[in-house]
């Protein structure tokens, strides 16, 4: 047993935390290159912390000892969020994911594919009508918007509009707190971040009770019927269900997926993905390697252990670094590339290997639903569009916290598969009256 690569330094002086906050992939860079390896040591919210940046150490830390590394109950996401089946640990943990388990797979599943598909040709349906490039991640995110507060809490923008605006709003505000300190301070005229979002929590709280006491169909009424632990639960996992954290993963990936497969350079990928669906699995699974909507997640030891062969000290904190994870190239050859082949060659049958959404016996309860949600969308765009950035030199370096999309919003230009068909055919006629 040896002692992890780099240094915690001591308390406060040695944090690193701002340096990763600003900058997470260049942070794990610098250190695998010198350390010469993909797990090392820092100092992370002022706490001792090995990076996971290998496969198999995430499979390590989230599978094989996910009993040993545990959820922080100090984490912000407690404070936030309350107490759920995200922030819970041991057999409260496992027994909320019994209950709630049928809810996101099977029968129930099936259901929302419908929903799904009408909120989708809504959102989407006029992308090429104004002939204006878009900007597609608020274009995405008000999409996943309307997909979880229709889907999870039964309201719909086109029935009561300004119900949805409400929600929405206080979503924002709740969400703010995730980027926030953790500093709870109201005064005359300014109250911090972190406090406007535990009152806006408090606030989704009791539009969650109103609705779980009159709602007799849909997901709100299948939740209350289910046998949870007291009469918290429902509403707090209604609030993780319906809060921001959702939709904007889901407009993180589908902008990655539109700038993956923008202009003619990836039209033969296009034709692809919507002649074939199994490839399109590929493109998402692809896309889902190259640019996970989160860049990890954190986890505390119980006792002391160890992280590929290195010790950790009970108390220490851990965090896998998705970018880095999928990046592993003992795993993944040529890491960097885009290459939806890879997953019916060397990668074929190994999606349990991406942690984008967590793995393990903790991973997101949610991730079916996520795929039907992320399958359903871009099968709209690729049987409906064609696409190009417009214009077409932009900067899409990304930012990786607190969710990755590029800085600066992409803008996208739309054509109607009908319009670009009836193009061609024009132009096919011309041709043939000229000859």
């Amino acid at each position: 047993m040896s002692k992890l690569p780099g240094h915690s330094g001591i308390s406060l002086l040695s944090d690193k935390s701002l340096e990763f906050y600003r900058d997470p992939v260049a942070f794990y860079q610098r250190r695998i290159e010198k350390h010469g390896s993909r797990i090392f040591e820092a100092r992370l919210l002022n706490k001792s912390t090995s990076f996971v940046c290998s496969v198999q150490g995430m499979k390590e830390l989230l599978c094989e000892k996910s009993s040993v590394f545990q959820k922080d109950p100090s984490d912000v996401m407690h404070h936030i969020y309350g107490d759920n089946i995200v922030t819970a640990n041991g057999e409260e943990a496992c027994l909320l994911r019994l209950s709630l388990m049928h809810l996101f797979t099977g029968k129930c599943l099936q259901a929302c594919s419908d929903y799904i598909n009408s909120v989708c040709e809504r959102c989407l349906k006029g992308l090429s009508a104004s002939e204006q490039p878009q900007s597609v991640y608020p274009l995405f995110k008000r999409l996943g918007t309307e997909l979880v507060l229709g889907l999870f809490l039964n309201v719909h923008p086109e029935e009561t509009p300004d119900h949805f605006r409400e929600i929405t709003r206080l979503c924002t505000l709740h969400w703010h707190g995730i980027i926030s300190a953790p500093v709870n301070v109201k005064m005359p005229l300014w109250s911090s971040g972190f406090c406007t979002a535990l009152e806006a929590k408090d606030k989704l709280i009791d539009i969650i009770h109103e609705k779980l006491d009159c709602e007799q169909q849909g997901f709100v009424a299948d939740l209350r019927a289910l046998p949870l632990p007291d009469d918290s639960c429902a509403p707090q996992h209604l609030l993780l269900f319906i809060s921001a954290l959702i939709p904007k993963a889901l407009s993180s990936l589908l902008t990655s997926f539109t700038l993956a497969l923008c202009g003619p350079s990836r039209e033969g990928i296009r034709k692809r993905a919507r002649a074939e669906p199994e490839y399109l699995n590929h493109v998402l699974l692809e896309v889902q390697r190259l640019w996970p909507p989160f860049i990890g997640g954190r986890r505390i030891a119980n006792q002391d252990t160890t992280l590929g062969s290195y010790h950790v000290s009970k108390g220490y904190a851990a965090m896998y670094v998705s970018h880095a994870i999928h990046r592993d190239p003992e795993v993944f050859h040529q890491p960097e590339e885009f290459l939806p082949e890879r997953w019916s060659g060397r990668n074929a049958g190994q999606e349990n290997l991406l942690c984008s959404l967590g793995n393990g016996p903790r991973n997101c309860i949610g991730a079916q639903l996520n795929h039907l949600f992320l399958k359903v969308a871009c099968g709209f765009l690729l049987q409906h569009y064609d696409w190009d950035l417009s214009p077409t030199s932009q900067n899409l370096q990304y930012k990786w916290l607190p969710v990755s999309r590029p800085i600066v919003p992409p803008m996208v230009s739309f054509k109607s598969l009908d319009c670009s068909t009836s193009q061609q055919t024009e132009g096919a006629s011309a041709r043939q009256d000229n000859d």
